[in-house]
């Protein structure tokens, strides 16, 4: 976990240092491309799994219970953010 969490670190410290490279700002697209390549890729892993898909019906709802508080802390964490940063005084 923290080799994952060092590594996003090390990239947005390389990209802040590369942000003025024209060729970077078109890496858009193609990291959402990869991004969908993995996540079909982590489907067929997971379909591909008997363990998983037999305790599908228990695992789900939890699935879904951790994506939803999940989702809930990432729109109030957003929100904050913008709240304390991004929003002009007066508004």
């Amino acid at each position: 976990m923290f080799t994952v969490i060092g590594i996003m670190f090390v990239g947005v410290a390389v990209g802040y240092v590369l942000r003025h490279l024209s060729f970077l700002q078109f890496i858009g697209k193609p990291i959402s491309y990869t991004i969908y390549l993995l996540l079909f890729l982590l489907g067929i892993s997971v379909g591909h799994n008997d363990a998983i898909i037999r305790s599908l019906s228990t695992l789900g709802f939890q699935a879904f219970l951790l994506a939803l508080a999940a989702t809930t802390g990432s729109v109030l964490a957003a929100w904050v953010v913008y709240r304390f940063f991004f929003r002009e005084d007066g508004k």
